[in-house]
């Protein structure tokens, strides 16, 4: 991504940010004010939402081996994810936070703006080998609130053996993507396939689409919106993805290509193990076709972040220090290869390919990725909403994507 667009996004981001009152103080220490001394043993508290084992009691070991070396220990809890969004905005409420908070990065600015989150940059964290794109993941309003030990994006999957036979080179752009999808269509099979079901899966697998074509999710009626929608749709309008893809998760559309119904697909890292898996499946993978030929692929990126909510100066501190550990090399790395996901130190995500080759498309996609809520800031959900919506109702032939992208827009400018 040019510099230039980077400001331009940034731009959008604030002034899509939504005035509410900020807190002045939170949790026990009263806002950065005396607290504990330096050699006083400090219990802190984690909130994430790795409920399932063995996630749990990892994370939870992993908390504790870095507070370890601050004198600390940590109480570790984890909220079920669809309860966690409303239990920390209640704990910010009743100025209740815990002393490490993960966040997932979507949701990063309804909490920062809150007031209730220290900037990292006041906490003296070393952040200059990370990815800029990272970065970029965990500021709101320019300033650094939540650093993300390794992320996600998406890419485009395909059957090595289907395009080999078929005499089609991995696409790079949006021609050659519609080429190879018309000729590896079938009476068995579609040449491609992704997750259009309503909600942010099918958002999120349109995103890359919309963004690298210079579009933005706050003008969803401009040229290169509507362009970028046309082109996605169209492919399951002229038969070459199938329109029960409106009903398909990414997990369905995984399904569909491991089952050899579908010859490529847009999906992440995370359907690595389960492809692995499949009998006779011979994959790879490249960074998803751009409009023209040596643009950017700007997806979106994907990973929970770890923050500081503002208590005393001592807890801030010694919090600061866990976050930081977690966020160490050797960490970024253990869980990159566990988990299918990328380093957000570049030297890390290097070594990441030399030990797991299927990671490089993943690994170059992330350098120029941005956040998923990077030009749409506390209005995500309505865009969110409204993009589903378009896409719905053009795949199933309610409307052209003029008309979807007008009334998106209409929907998402008049909150």
């Amino acid at each position: 991504m040019t510099t230039h667009r980077r400001k331009r996004l940034s731009a959008l981001a604030a002034a899509a940010a939504l005035p509410i009152v900020l807190l002045s103080a939170c949790a026990s220490g009263g806002g950065g004010g005396a607290g504990a001394s330096e050699d006083e043993e400090l219990t802190l508290t984690a909130f994430d939402y790795y409920t399932d084992e063995p996630s749990h009691t990892n994370m939870g070991d992993r908390l504790n081996a870095c507070a370890a070396e601050v004198n600390a220990t940590v109480e570790h809890r984890s909220v079920p994810s669809n309860q966690y969004n409303q239990q920390v905005l209640q704990a910010i409420q009743s100025k209740d936070l815990p002393d490490i908070l993960m966040v997932n990065n979507p949701d990063l600015p309804q909490f920062a703006e809150t007031g209730a989150l220290r900037p990292l940059t006041e906490l003296d964290i070393d952040t200059s080998a990370y990815y800029e794109s990272v970065l970029n993941v965990g500021k709101y309003e320019d300033e650094l609130y939540g650093l993300a030990p390794n992320v996600n994006s998406l890419v485009l999957f395909y059957n090595e053996a289907m395009l080999a036979e078929a005499g089609i080179q991995p696409p790079t752009t949006w021609a050659e993507l519609e080429a190879a999808a018309a000729a590896l269509t079938t009476p068995d099979r579609y040449g491609f396939v992704y997750a259009g079901q309503a909600g942010t899966e099918g958002t999120w697998t349109f995103i890359p689409f919309l963004w690298s074509n210079g579009g933005s999710q706050l003008e969803l009626d401009a040229p290169e919106a509507v362009e970028a929608l046309e082109f996605y749709t169209g492919l399951a309008l002229k038969g070459y993805v199938t329109t029960d893809v409106v009903n398909y998760t990414q997990a369905d559309a995984k399904d569909q290509f491991a089952a050899g119904r579908a010859a490529m697909m847009i999906n992440g890292p995370w359907q690595i193990p389960s492809l692995n898996e499949t009998e006779g499946l011979e994959w790879a993978s490249v960074p998803i076709p751009v409009p023209n030929a040596g643009d950017d692929v700007v997806a979106p990126l994907g990973g929970e972040l770890w923050t500081v909510p503002v208590t005393d100066d001592e807890r801030e501190r010694r919090a600061a220090h866990i976050v930081e550990c977690l966020n160490s090399p050797e960490t970024q790395l253990e869980t990159a290869l566990t988990n299918n996901t990328v380093p957000s130190n570049e030297e890390v995500a290097q070594q990441l390919i030399e030990e797991q080759p299927e990671m490089e498309s993943i690994v170059q996609t992330v350098s120029t990725a941005y956040p998923l809520t990077g030009d749409s800031g506390t209005k995500w959900p309505i865009v969110n909403e409204q993009i589903s919506v378009a896409l719905q109702s053009v795949i199933t032939g309610q409307a052209d994507p003029q008309t979807a992208m007008e009334s998106a827009q209409a929907a998402v400018s008049a909150e």
